[in-house]
């Protein structure tokens, strides 16, 4: 269910490279736009009766691409208590759950500690629950279970008082690979604008279209095709992925998060 309609006049978003907004467009400054972006600017346009003056709308942004839900615990929970937002969203969870041996008890609670934490302030707080990837992508059946199991503790948190939750995994249109990147782990510019306005549709403003609405049948690519992208993929992108799991490292490592402060947003 959508939280009652409320204005907002700052909002503070925690996570890894989904909420960082990795593959969407880029911003002059050379960082990824991505749906959080997206839903500050709608919010400061609401404020500012679509026109781009200075309305008073802040926006900090403190995710950082490859963080692990104990990293976000660690290094984004206090910055964000601290900022004081009256609207936080927290993803957080899925790189755990790719990596073998994942402790998914250990997850939810990381995860639970900082929903908390952060409703604890009086923000509003927003929740997501992952998209299913065995829908698209070979090899993934192993990670469903524990999906499945984060699902169903998000969706638990989410009936709390102060909290929503934005389900992904329900949404069909999440199947389509073009709402993925080529990397087929990051959200495109199309799946960034839908993830944006279910974020709105879930803080209660009218929908202003269909997000989970399947995309336009397009023609089948053919085996060719799928075959070049394939290799494409498993060079440009697993391999290195799997380079990164072996020896310790993350695509993350000494990166800063683009928006640390909360400052005013046009």
């Amino acid at each position: 269910m959508p939280t009652p309609y409320r204005s907002y006049v700052s909002y503070v978003a925690l996570g890894d490279s989904f909420t960082e907004g990795m593959c969407d467009d880029l911003l002059p400054d050379g960082h990824y736009r991505g749906w959080a972006d997206r839903v500050a600017s709608a919010l400061a346009a609401e404020r500012a009766g679509g026109e781009s003056a200075d309305t008073g709308f802040r926006y900090a942004n403190l995710a950082v691409r490859g963080k692990l839900i104990g990293q976000i615990h660690d290094e984004q929970l206090a910055p964000a208590v601290a900022m004081g937002a009256e609207l936080v969203t927290l993803a957080g969870g899925f790189n755990d759950v790719l990596r073998p041996g994942c402790d998914i008890g250990a997850v939810e609670r990381q995860l639970g500690r900082c929903a908390a934490e952060l409703r604890a302030t009086g923000a509003t707080v927003v929740l997501f629950t992952s998209t299913d990837p065995t829908r698209r992508l070979a090899g993934s059946a192993r990670l469903l279970p524990a999906i499945l199991r984060m699902k169903a503790f998000v969706q638990e948190l989410g009936r709390q008082d102060g909290f929503a939750v934005v389900d992904l995994f329900s949404a069909p249109c999440f199947d389509d690979r073009r709402l993925w990147a080529e990397d087929r782990l990051h959200l495109s510019p199309e799946g960034h604008c839908r993830v944006a306005e279910g974020v709105l549709e879930a803080l209660g403003r009218p929908a202003a279209f269909d997000w989970r609405a399947p995309l336009p049948a397009a023609a089948p690519a053919g085996r060719a095709e799928r075959l070049r992208a394939d290799a494409r993929w498993l060079g440009a992108h697993l391999g290195p992925w799997i380079g990164r799991r072996l020896t310790g490292r993350s695509s993350g490592d000494g990166r800063p998060a683009k928006r640390p402060e909360l400052l005013p947003y046009r």
